[in-house]
C-alpha cells in the first residue's frame, strides 16, 4: 500500500474522533507541535524513527517526548499507535492530510495563488472574496510570485486550476496557429 494511502487512512480515522469529541482543531495543533519538533530536532527524529535502534528504546524516547509535550490522551494514543504499527515515519503525511480534513470540517479551503508580480492586500482580498463566493467556503490564500507567467494569475484550489496567465494564453495562441486555426 502506498504511503499516501496509509497516511490518509490514519488522518481520516483521527478526524472522525476529533469530529465526534469536538477536538479536531486541538488535535491539529498537537500534531503540528510533534511534527514541528521532529523537523527541528533531527537527532530526535533519528532516535524515534530509525529502525536500526532498538524498538523498545525508540518507544521509550517517544513516550518521554509526548509526556513532556503534555498532549491530549487521544494524540498520545494515536502517536503510539503509529509507532507500534511501524507507521511513525508517516507522521508528517498524516499531519498534512489531517490539516486538509480539519479545514474542510471548518468549511475552509486552501487556495494557492501564483502571480507574475506582487499584488496589493486589497487585490488579494478581492480575489479571496471571489473564490469564497465561487466555492461557497472560506478561502485561505497562499501566494507566491513567478515572473515567468509574464502577467495574470494562476489559482489552484484542490484539483481545480484557474489559469489566467499571459504565458498560458500565448502558448494556447501558438498551438492554435500551429493547427491552422484563426485566433
Amino acid at each position: 500500500m502506498r504511503s499516501s494511502a496509509i497516511a490518509r487512512r490514519y488522518a481520516k480515522a483521527l478526524i472522525l474522533i476529533g469530529k465526534e469529541d469536538g477536538q479536531a482543531e486541538t488535535y491539529r495543533e498537537e500534531l503540528e507541535t510533534i511534527v514541528g519538533l521532529l523537523n527541528k530536532e533531527q537527532m530526535l527524529e533519528q532516535a524515534v524513527c530509525n529502525p536500526l535502534y532498538n524498538t523498545s528504546s525508540r518507544r521509550n524516547v517517544l513516550l518521554a517526548v509526548i509526556e513532556k509535550l503534555e498532549l491530549s490522551k487521544v494524540i498520545n494514543s494515536f502517536v503510539l499507535l503509529l509507532f507500534d504499527k511501524g507507521r511513525i515515519n508517516f507522521l508528517r503525511d498524516v499531519f498534512s492530510y489531517y490539516s486538509v480534513l480539519a479545514d474542510e470540517l471548518k468549511g475552509v479551503v486552501k487556495a494557492n495563488l501564483t502571480t507574475a508580480t506582487e499584488l496589493t492586500d486589497e487585490t488579494l482580498e478581492q480575489i479571496r472574496n471571489s473564490l469564497s463566493t465561487m466555492t461557497g467556503k472560506d478561502v485561505s490564500l497562499e501566494t507566491k510570485q513567478d515572473a515567468s507567467l509574464i502577467g495574470g494569475i494562476v489559482t489552484r484550489i484542490g484539483d481545480i486550476v484557474l489559469d489566467g496567465s499571459i504565458k498560458t494564453q500565448l502558448q494556447n495562441m501558438r498551438e492554435s496557429l500551429k493547427r491552422g486555426e484563426s485566433v
